[in-house]
Protein backbone atom coordinates (compact mmCIF):
# COMPACT_ATOMS: atom_id res chain seq x y z
CA UNK A 1 0.00 0.00 0.00
CA UNK A 2 1.32 3.42 -0.96
CA UNK A 3 2.17 5.27 2.32
CA UNK A 4 0.34 8.41 1.21
CA UNK A 5 -2.93 6.49 1.22
CA UNK A 6 -2.84 6.26 5.02
CA UNK A 7 -4.06 9.86 4.98
CA UNK A 8 -7.45 8.55 3.93
CA UNK A 9 -8.99 6.45 6.74
CA UNK A 10 -11.69 4.63 4.79
CA UNK A 11 -10.44 1.27 3.51
CA UNK A 12 -12.59 1.31 0.38
CA UNK A 13 -11.37 4.83 -0.38
CA UNK A 14 -7.74 3.73 -0.03
CA UNK A 15 -8.41 0.91 -2.47
CA UNK A 16 -10.00 3.36 -4.89
CA UNK A 17 -7.14 5.86 -4.79
CA UNK A 18 -4.59 3.05 -4.89
CA UNK A 19 -6.23 1.69 -8.01
CA UNK A 20 -6.10 5.18 -9.53
CA UNK A 21 -2.38 5.43 -8.81
CA UNK A 22 -1.75 2.00 -10.28
CA UNK A 23 -3.77 2.86 -13.37
CA UNK A 24 -1.87 6.10 -13.82
CA UNK A 25 1.45 4.32 -13.54
CA UNK A 26 0.38 1.69 -16.06
CA UNK A 27 -1.40 4.14 -18.36
CA UNK A 28 -4.65 2.18 -18.06
CA UNK A 29 -8.16 3.60 -17.95
CA UNK A 30 -9.84 1.16 -15.52
CA UNK A 31 -11.33 3.49 -12.92
CA UNK A 32 -14.87 3.00 -14.14
CA UNK A 33 -14.88 -0.53 -12.82
CA UNK A 34 -12.98 0.07 -9.58
CA UNK A 35 -14.21 3.37 -8.15
CA UNK A 36 -16.37 2.84 -5.06
CA UNK A 37 -20.05 3.60 -5.08
CA UNK A 38 -20.94 6.63 -3.02
CA UNK A 39 -22.95 6.53 0.19
CA UNK A 40 -26.35 8.17 0.38
CA UNK A 41 -26.14 11.85 -0.41
CA UNK A 42 -26.68 14.58 2.14
CA UNK A 43 -28.67 17.78 1.83
CA UNK A 44 -25.70 19.49 0.15
CA UNK A 45 -25.76 16.92 -2.65
CA UNK A 46 -22.31 15.68 -1.71
CA UNK A 47 -21.88 12.90 0.88
CA UNK A 48 -18.84 12.28 3.03
CA UNK A 49 -17.56 9.53 0.75
CA UNK A 50 -17.76 11.84 -2.26
CA UNK A 51 -15.83 14.53 -0.41
CA UNK A 52 -13.11 12.06 0.54
CA UNK A 53 -12.80 10.78 -3.02
CA UNK A 54 -12.70 14.29 -4.49
CA UNK A 55 -10.15 15.41 -1.91
CA UNK A 56 -7.95 12.46 -2.83
CA UNK A 57 -8.27 13.26 -6.52
CA UNK A 58 -7.49 16.96 -6.05
CA UNK A 59 -4.29 16.13 -4.20
CA UNK A 60 -3.23 13.51 -6.75
CA UNK A 61 -4.00 15.80 -9.73
CA UNK A 62 -1.10 17.99 -8.65
CA UNK A 63 1.32 15.13 -9.20
CA UNK A 64 0.30 14.88 -12.87
CA UNK A 65 0.41 18.57 -13.74
CA UNK A 66 3.34 20.56 -15.12
CA UNK A 67 3.19 24.20 -14.03
CA UNK A 68 5.29 26.91 -15.69
CA UNK A 69 8.35 27.94 -13.69
CA UNK A 70 6.92 31.40 -13.04
CA UNK A 71 4.06 29.82 -11.10
CA UNK A 72 6.39 29.55 -8.09
CA UNK A 73 8.00 32.45 -6.30
CA UNK A 74 10.86 30.19 -5.22
CA UNK A 75 12.06 26.60 -5.58
CA UNK A 76 10.46 25.59 -2.29
CA UNK A 77 7.29 27.70 -2.53
CA UNK A 78 4.17 25.70 -1.64
CA UNK A 79 1.59 24.35 -4.03
CA UNK A 80 -1.63 26.13 -3.11
CA UNK A 81 -5.12 24.69 -3.58
CA UNK A 82 -7.93 27.24 -3.41
CA UNK A 83 -11.47 26.03 -2.72
CA UNK A 84 -14.58 28.09 -3.42
CA UNK A 85 -18.10 27.01 -2.51
CA UNK A 86 -17.17 23.75 -0.77
CA UNK A 87 -16.04 24.42 2.80
CA UNK A 88 -16.49 20.84 4.01
CA UNK A 89 -14.42 19.51 1.12
CA UNK A 90 -11.76 22.15 1.87
CA UNK A 91 -11.56 20.92 5.46
CA UNK A 92 -11.32 17.29 4.28
CA UNK A 93 -8.60 18.23 1.82
CA UNK A 94 -6.63 20.21 4.40
CA UNK A 95 -6.55 17.17 6.67
CA UNK A 96 -5.47 14.93 3.80
CA UNK A 97 -2.56 17.07 2.57
CA UNK A 98 -1.16 18.12 5.96
CA UNK A 99 2.57 17.43 5.90
CA UNK A 100 2.51 16.19 2.29
CA UNK A 101 4.86 17.38 -0.47
CA UNK A 102 4.80 17.14 -4.25
CA UNK A 103 8.13 17.56 -6.04
CA UNK A 104 9.59 19.20 -2.93
CA UNK A 105 6.69 21.65 -2.67
CA UNK A 106 4.52 21.59 0.42
CA UNK A 107 0.76 21.63 -0.18
CA UNK A 108 -1.56 24.16 1.46
CA UNK A 109 -5.32 24.64 1.20
CA UNK A 110 -7.10 28.01 1.24
CA UNK A 111 -10.85 28.52 1.62
CA UNK A 112 -11.86 31.31 -0.75
CA UNK A 113 -15.00 33.19 -1.76
CA UNK A 114 -16.37 34.03 -5.18
CA UNK A 115 -14.76 37.46 -5.02
CA UNK A 116 -11.39 35.73 -4.55
CA UNK A 117 -11.51 33.95 -7.91
CA UNK A 118 -8.54 35.94 -9.20
CA UNK A 119 -6.37 35.19 -6.16
CA UNK A 120 -3.31 33.32 -7.47
CA UNK A 121 -3.34 29.65 -6.52
CA UNK A 122 -2.07 26.60 -8.38
CA UNK A 123 -5.28 24.61 -8.33
CA UNK A 124 -8.69 26.24 -7.93
CA UNK A 125 -11.63 24.00 -7.08
CA UNK A 126 -15.03 25.62 -7.67
CA UNK A 127 -17.96 23.85 -6.03
CA UNK A 128 -21.62 24.39 -6.75
CA UNK A 129 -24.07 23.41 -9.47
CA UNK A 130 -25.01 26.87 -10.78
CA UNK A 131 -23.29 27.06 -14.20
CA UNK A 132 -23.58 30.84 -14.38
CA UNK A 133 -21.89 31.32 -11.01
CA UNK A 134 -19.24 28.72 -11.83
CA UNK A 135 -18.61 30.41 -15.17
CA UNK A 136 -18.13 33.80 -13.51
CA UNK A 137 -15.53 32.38 -11.14
CA UNK A 138 -13.73 30.39 -13.82
CA UNK A 139 -13.43 33.47 -16.04
CA UNK A 140 -11.64 35.27 -13.21
CA UNK A 141 -8.99 32.55 -12.95
CA UNK A 142 -5.48 33.80 -13.55
CA UNK A 143 -2.74 32.23 -15.62
CA UNK A 144 -0.84 29.19 -14.29
CA UNK A 145 -3.96 27.98 -12.47
CA UNK A 146 -5.55 24.54 -12.91
CA UNK A 147 -9.32 24.99 -12.56
CA UNK A 148 -11.42 22.04 -11.36
CA UNK A 149 -15.20 22.20 -11.12
CA UNK A 150 -18.07 20.05 -9.87
CA UNK A 151 -20.78 21.32 -12.18
CA UNK A 152 -22.71 19.43 -14.85
CA UNK A 153 -21.58 21.96 -17.43
CA UNK A 154 -18.14 22.59 -15.95
CA UNK A 155 -15.95 22.04 -19.01
CA UNK A 156 -18.22 24.21 -21.11
CA UNK A 157 -17.73 26.95 -18.51
CA UNK A 158 -13.97 26.78 -19.09
CA UNK A 159 -12.62 24.45 -16.39
CA UNK A 160 -9.82 22.00 -17.17
CA UNK A 161 -11.18 19.15 -15.04
CA UNK A 162 -14.78 18.55 -14.02
CA UNK A 163 -16.04 15.95 -11.56
CA UNK A 164 -19.12 14.00 -12.50
CA UNK A 165 -21.02 10.94 -11.30
CA UNK A 166 -20.98 7.87 -13.51
CA UNK A 167 -22.96 4.87 -12.25
CA UNK A 168 -22.87 6.18 -8.66
CA UNK A 169 -19.11 6.73 -8.82
CA UNK A 170 -17.04 9.92 -8.79
CA UNK A 171 -15.22 10.29 -12.09
CA UNK A 172 -13.77 13.28 -13.95
CA UNK A 173 -13.69 14.70 -17.47
CA UNK A 174 -10.67 16.62 -18.74
CA UNK A 175 -10.20 19.48 -21.22
CA UNK A 176 -6.44 19.68 -21.95
CA UNK A 177 -6.91 22.79 -24.11
CA UNK A 178 -8.38 24.69 -21.15
CA UNK A 179 -5.34 23.79 -19.06
CA UNK A 180 -2.94 24.78 -21.84
CA UNK A 181 -4.67 28.14 -22.10
CA UNK A 182 -3.34 28.77 -18.59
CA UNK A 183 0.14 27.52 -19.46
CA UNK A 184 -0.41 24.16 -17.75
CA UNK A 185 0.40 20.77 -19.25
CA UNK A 186 -1.51 17.69 -18.11
CA UNK A 187 0.25 14.33 -18.01
CA UNK A 188 -0.88 11.69 -20.46
CA UNK A 189 -1.23 9.37 -17.45
CA UNK A 190 -3.90 11.66 -16.04
CA UNK A 191 -5.73 11.74 -19.36
CA UNK A 192 -5.61 7.95 -19.47
CA UNK A 193 -7.72 7.59 -16.33
CA UNK A 194 -10.22 10.35 -17.17
CA UNK A 195 -13.82 9.44 -17.86
CA UNK A 196 -13.73 11.61 -21.00
CA UNK A 197 -11.11 13.80 -22.67
CA UNK A 198 -12.50 16.81 -24.50
CA UNK A 199 -10.80 17.67 -27.76
CA UNK A 200 -10.22 21.38 -28.30
CA UNK A 201 -12.22 24.19 -26.71
CA UNK A 202 -16.02 24.29 -26.61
Amino acid sequence: MHPELNRFPNRALRRHVGTCLLACAAGLCLLAGTAPRAHAQGADGDGQRDRQVKAAFLYKFLGYVEFPAQAFASADAPLTIGVIGADELAAELARAVAGRTIRHHGVVVRQLHESDGAVPVHLLFVGGQDPEQVGRIVRQASAAMLVVTDCEDGLRQGSAINFRRVEQRVRFDVAPAAAERHGIKLSSRLLAVANRVQKGMQ
